[in-house]
């Protein structure tokens, strides 16, 4: 269920929080949105400045140990990380898509995903709470939603249009799935953070719609929330294959309906778990090459005003992957998954191999 400003929150009770409106929202997402100890936790978090993330962590990031330890998160995935164990947390390159947080207020167990499609929320949200509630349904757990910018006209996506309309794009279903489930689970969920559609949105001089932040970092120890956007660097461990299993989950019945299992929690290792992809799959990269950039954008992003300018870089960078390896056991054998530990300088090492696992 879930609760704002220490209360329980329904679509009646909200009438006395949201704006003095005469007719009340009848959707949940627009309740939420209008509610306005949340607005005005949201205009406190657009006022943080954007942590720009490398691999070596800027000074703000350092601990007293002098090394501080991150998990980071593609799309689709997600982590759930002890604060004994990892400082900080995050994902970016959100655009349509949701980063979510989850962390239990009594012993600081934090979760992340970085949700992509309704049809994986419900799912999604058990394998998140597993290691975060520990079979107490009466934990207190503070959420934050962050993403999903407004990608459809205003004039669709007005408040009305969120109950009403039919040109919903991507990420108002995606939204409103993930409050809808929320509501309709027994834990406690404290929403504190909901910078999504029109509350992540601007525009350009051309009147283009276009995400405030499309990333977060979440400081395990205190539960702080700082927007942010990472570099090639910090996107690591094993990059490629990592975004492939994005693309190739769609055609692997093992991985409908679910996140992509990522890191262990105990052993503070990346634990990739495995993804097959079909021939098909290859060959529909091999007719991409020859795009344009233009057209690569149009026919692989869901919002193709909206994405970083390392997008269609990333998307090459992973067809030609998927061209050299072709046969999915080449990367996953014996269907195992990829491992890689954490070393003394912060870096991320192959489980056997001795070179370090950075980005490749």
């Amino acid at each position: 269920m879930i609760f704002v400003d220490g209360l329980p929150f329904s679509l009646k009770s909200s009438s006395s929080s949201s704006s003095s409106s005469k007719s009340q929202p009848s959707d949940l997402l627009v309740a939420l949105m209008e509610h306005q100890v949340l607005v005005s936790a949201t205009h406190s978090f657009k006022s943080i400045q954007e942590r720009k993330i490398s691999a070596s962590m800027d000074s703000k990031l350092i601990t007293s140990s002098n090394s501080s330890r991150y998990v980071y998160l593609f799309q689709r995935e997600y982590a759930t990380v002890d604060p004994s164990l990892v400082h900080y947390v995050g994902t970016d390159e959100a655009t349509t898509c949701v980063g979510v947080v989850i962390r239990n207020r009594k012993n600081g167990m934090t979760s992340v995903s970085h949700m992509d499609s309704p049809k994986i929320v419900d799912i999604g949200f058990s394998q998140m709470l597993a290691l975060v509630v520990d079979h107490n349904l009466d934990a207190d757990l503070d959420v934050h939603l962050v993403g999903a910018f407004e990608d459809v006209s205003p004039n669709h996506a007005s408040g009305r249009s969120i109950s009403q309309g039919k040109r919903d794009g991507y990420s108002i279903p995606l939204c409103r799935k993930i409050v809808e489930t929320m509501q309709k689970r027994p834990e406690k969920f404290h929403v504190k953070t909901l910078c999504v559609l029109r509350h992540n949105t601007k525009y350009d001089s051309q009147g283009n719609a276009l995400p405030i932040f499309n990333g977060l970092l979440v400081e395990t120890s205190s539960g702080t929330l700082i927007p942010a956007s990472f570099d090639k660097t910090s996107r690591c461990p094993d990059e490629i294959v990592r975004r492939l299993r994005v693309s190739s989950s769609h055609e692997d019945p093992s991985w409908q309906g679910k996140l992509l299992d990522t890191y262990d929690t105990k052993t503070d290792r990346f634990i990739i778990a495995p993804c097959s992809w079909t021939k098909h799959l290859v060959q529909i990269v091999l007719s991409l090459q020859s795009l344009s950039d233009s057209e690569i954008l149009a026919s692989c992003s869901t919002s193709p005003l909206a994405e970083g300018p390392e997008f269609v870089d990333n998307e090459r960078r992973l067809w030609n992957y998927l061209i050299k390896n072709p046969d999915w056991r080449t990367t996953f054998p014996m269907r195992q998954p990829r491992v890689f530990e954490r070393t003394g300088d912060g870096c991320w090492k192959r489980a056997g191999f001795s070179s370090q696992g950075q980005g490749t």
